[in-house]
């Protein structure tokens, strides 16, 4: 299945005007940071994130369980501020936006993919991919819908509802959903965590031609290598610090250097208590 490419949308075209994307890689963070808490009961899940991830890439990030993936992501899409640094998508730099800007710039230039498919029981498979643009205020195009849901084998699924769906082609409705407005980034977490390992190769197949015919980008956390072993990069998190990665890695090759990290991470856990 392969899909099709498309120009890109630059410019908003609803009743509230977002940046254009501009020159630079589409995902960029410069001495990012987050501290929950303070004092000696503070958690710091970031302690200096520098990473810059060039356009029509598909990067995936895994780290111990506490390592600050979720974090990361949060951070990386404007879900969550950082405590200090920096962080750009599209080349607009969005640390200083208010919630507002940061909710306009998610719904026009960011897709998103979770593990549980947050699609809408009440809506048709249809609505739930024009959403976004619905949200924006933007026009809602049948036309657009039709063609991401071609995209993902689902042309003949518009007008059901996802309870009618397997979970499979729910997660597939996520994916047209989040290519539905061109972003220029699509942040995925987990997203075959619920699937099982055939219906998640063909959910990651999606993903993976996005990027190689319509020059996406995508960013994806994850705890699966063979899920990992799709991507053009991996990235592995320690401790809120990339500490590692690995370019074109087969699934053997990301969890033999996942367990590495593992071992790596918890003696120096066992020596840091000691030294306390």
């Amino acid at each position: 299945m392969r899909l099709r490419s498309n120009k890109r949308r630059t410019a908003e075209d609803g009743p509230e005007a977002v940046p254009a994307a501009a020159p630079g890689p589409a995902v960029e963070l410069r001495g990012v940071r987050r501290q929950y808490g303070r004092g000696a009961g503070s958690v710091h899940a970031l302690t200096g994130v520098d990473l810059a991830l060039p356009r029509g890439t598909f990067t995936a990030v895994m780290g111990p369980s506490g390592s600050g993936k979720s974090t990361f992501l949060q951070c990386a899409a404007g879900l969550d501020r950082p405590s200090a640094g920096s962080v750009r998508l599209g080349g607009t730099e969005i640390t200083g936006m208010n919630e507002n800007e940061l909710t306009v710039l998610r719904r026009n230039r960011l897709g998103f993919v979770f593990q549980a498919f947050n699609l809408l029981p009440s809506l048709t498979v249809e609505q739930n991919v024009l959403l976004p643009m619905r949200l924006a205020g933007r026009r809602q195009d049948s036309r657009r819908a039709a063609e991401v849901l071609a995209q993902v084998g689902l042309a003949d699924k518009a007008r059901r509802r996802p309870g009618e769906l397997s979970g499979g082609q729910q997660q597939r409705v996520a994916v047209a959903r989040a290519l539905v407005t061109r972003p220029d980034v699509v942040f995925a977490d987990e997203p075959t965590g619920a699937l099982d390992t055939g219906t998640a190769a063909e959910v990651l197949g999606l993903l993976r031609n996005a990027v190689d015919t319509l020059g996406a980008t995508v960013v994806m956390v994850t705890h699966d290598p063979a899920a990992a072993a799709w991507a053009d990069r991996v990235l592995f998190l320690a401790d809120g610090a990339f500490a590692d990665g690995l370019e074109r890695g087969t699934a053997e090759q990301i969890a033999a250097r996942m367990a590495m990290l593992a071992t790596r991470t918890s003696r120096a856990g066992a020596m840091a208590g000691a030294a306390a």
